[in-house]
């Protein structure tokens, strides 16, 4: 036995080497990493194979395939001229044009499309979004593109899968990704009858004995293109509890959007990209695919967007990036609701230079936890915040929404939450939306769900119990972690 403990010390002295001269990871996660090799050398020997290594360089071809998209698509669909179309001399919405320098650096850093012939539509409830989705994927004629993190195996998924079933027997492409640790519980037998009516159904990084290190790595992202010109995004998974059916979780509020316009090419772009890395299969690039796939859009809006990706496919956290860009860009309010609140230094000195330069900061959580050790992390953040003049609102009930509005002029919705996790782990997909109308939608939002909450005040957090303390203070500590 003590041959086996030495083995493991040794492999765990070689980890902390590699974590500090080969992966090169940032202070705060290097310095979690290396207390638990070293003081708790049994669970990092475990841990860090698991969900603290980087992506192997031959693990690394997503990069390449972006490049490639992004080389394809600038010239197949002429991005340039789209941008010529919207650019940023001629900002429609003359609310807009202080917002420039953001617009800038999204489109520098991922090459982010601004368009402006958007329309929006917002779902705060889960029955709305899906009774939306259902309907348009019954009125689909060409593709049906999805992925998301999790579908689970209930009424809702079955409801759903049913009906792409029927969409392939009739002809439609369909295409269908999920992450195999975010639905690790769904058995993939479940899409045995649309994969036999011709859909197509693959699962992104399944787990086997050779790729179990990339566990740490997974797609949250949820995104449905229908026939290419109607795009979903958002927060929603597929799962009964998306429609306030978790016996727990109860209420569960979160936050989906429809969109129409040219922004729906971005998220085509996406999901082939994500597609063409699970399937292992190269997408068609002549123009009688390309046409399917990107079919001339109908202006049926006026809204300004732009969508960002991040994840381990591209160099940088851009997301985080544009949250702190928006949080010093607020000049009255900054309004966020997500469920988990792990900032890192740079989101959360910019959340208190803000508060200190009079903004309005409101941050509003879960008081319901899903995960609690996370959500210990989460509280322990509270004291950070308040000390600042920063207002915390608990819902009363479990709030899955991540969103984040300034000035009730720029709002970002999508599947990132405000977490150490999504900003450099996770494969993330974040819509803005310059649009004073829609923004002012979602304050109000806001402040609808604060009557909803409860306002957490020093003399209330400073009331916990001393293991709640504790195990605050061990979930801080390995939060650059989780």
């Amino acid at each position: 036995m003590s041959w086996l403990i030495g083995a493991i010390y040794l492999l765990n002295f070689i980890s902390i080497i590699t974590i500090l001269f080969i992966e090169r990871k940032k202070p705060s996660s290097a310095f979690g990493w290396i207390l638990i090799l070293t003081f708790l050398p049994i669970v990092g020997f475990i841990l860090y194979p698991l969900i603290g290594k980087t992506l192997r360089p031959n693990q690394k071809k997503i990069f390449n395939l972006k490049k490639e998209f992004d080389n394809l698509y600038n010239e197949r669909l002429q991005k340039k001229h789209l941008l010529s179309q919207n650019n940023l001399d001629n900002i429609l919405d003359e609310n807009m044009n202080q917002y420039e320098d953001l617009i800038r650096m999204n489109y520098n850093a991922v090459n982010s499309i601004y368009s402006q012939d958007n329309d929006i539509t917002i779902f705060t409830q889960g029955k709305d979004k899906f009774d939306s989705l259902i309907s348009d994927i019954e009125n689909a004629k060409d593709t049906i593109h999805i992925v998301y993190y999790i579908i689970n195996n209930d009424n809702l998924s079955k409801k759903i899968i049913n009906l792409l079933t029927k969409k392939a027997k009739e002809g439609v492409e369909v295409r269908f990704l999920y992450d195999h640790v975010g639905s690790i519980f769904t058995p993939h037998k479940i899409f045995k009858e649309l994969i036999k009516a011709g859909g197509h159904v693959h699962r992104f990084f399944p787990l086997t004995v050779r790729t179990y290190m990339r566990v740490n790595y997974r797609n949250h992202r949820k995104i449905a293109i229908i026939d290419g010109k109607i795009g979903y995004t958002g927060g929603m998974n597929i799962g009964d509890e998306y429609l306030g059916l978790h016996k727990r979780l109860n209420p569960w509020r979160d936050t989906h959007i429809r969109l129409t316009g040219s922004s729906v090419y971005t998220l085509q772009e996406r999901f082939l990209m994500d597609w063409s890395y699970a399937s292992n299969h190269k997408t068609d690039t002549d123009k009688e695919t390309l046409q399917k796939f990107f079919p001339p859009i109908k202006p049926e809006g006026d809204t300004g967007v732009q969508i960002l990706s991040s994840g381990p496919d591209v160099r940088g956290e851009q997301i985080k990036t544009a949250y702190i860009k928006m949080i010093t860009s607020a000049k009255k309010s900054i309004y966020i609701q997500t469920p988990y609140f792990i900032p890192d230094d740079s989101l959360l000195d910019a959340l208190e230079i803000a508060a200190l330069s009079g903004v309005d900061v409101k941050i509003m959580l879960p008081a319901i936890p899903d995960k609690r050790f996370v959500y210990r992390a989460t509280t322990s953040y509270i004291d950070d915040v308040l000390r600042h003049g920063i207002k915390v609102y608990l819902y009363n009930g479990f709030l899955h929404a991540k969103m984040l509005t300034i000035d009730g002029k720029v709002t970002s919705i999508g599947t990132a939450n405000m977490d150490i996790r999504s900003f450099a782990h996770n494969f993330e997909i974040n819509t803005l939306i310059f649009d004073s109308n829609l923004s002012k939608w979602c304050s109000k939002a806001f402040e609808e769900d604060m009557q909803k909450s409860k306002l957490v005040t020093r003399e209330t957090y400073d009331s916990r119990g001393l293991g709640v303390k504790m195990l605050e203070s061990i979930s801080r500590l390995m939060s650059p972690l989780l």
